[in-house]
């Protein structure tokens, strides 16, 4: 699927793609939700994991717009570590129940829906992200952030939903 090239599009295939989510995620028991899958994760591990890596592109975009150094993926890490920044994430939120999950994912969604609405097309496709240090635009990080994750989250509950059965 190509990369959206402005903002319409952009909100277009967020919605369609959360909608597909949230219908998945509705249809998941707190038992199933829990149960490991494919590498030890269950699918509250991945919804919550998807909507922790929403706020990080949040942050991302806020630092950078402030001047501030943007630590990609996050402050001490490089995107090699990216297993082991994993897995602290995932200790951190292993208290997170599968209603929790889901609810935070919604509200993960509003805030990149509300950023994403609030800029313009400029601010989104008309150069680098500030901080990015690559030439992906704000509206490219915002997609890989969002729209992206849902759907390859959705992908691994439908693959989970089958095993279970």
């Amino acid at each position: 699927m190509p990369a959206a090239t402005n903002k319409a599009d952009l909100i277009a295939v967020a919605e369609k793609e959360f909608a597909k989510l949230d219908g998945l995620m509705k249809t998941v028991s707190p038992d199933v939700a829990r149960r490991s899958f494919e590498d030890g994760w269950s699918i509250r591990d991945v919804v919550v994991h998807r909507a922790h890596w929403i706020d990080l592109f949040l942050g991302w975009y806020r630092d950078g717009q402030a001047g501030e150094t943007v630590y990609f993926p996050a402050k001490g890490y490089r995107w090699n570590d990216l297993k082991t920044y994993n897995a602290h994430v995932l200790a951190d939120c292993a208290g997170v129940d599968w209603a929790a999950a889901q609810a935070e994912m919604t509200a993960a969604h509003a805030r990149w829906t509300g950023l994403v609405s609030s800029l313009d097309e400029v601010q989104l496709y008309g150069g680098p992200m500030k901080g990015a240090n690559n030439t992906w635009t704000a509206g490219r990080w915002a997609e890989a952030a969002a729209p992206s994750h849902y759907r390859s989250a959705a992908k691994f509950i439908r693959a989970c939903l089958r095993a279970a059965r």
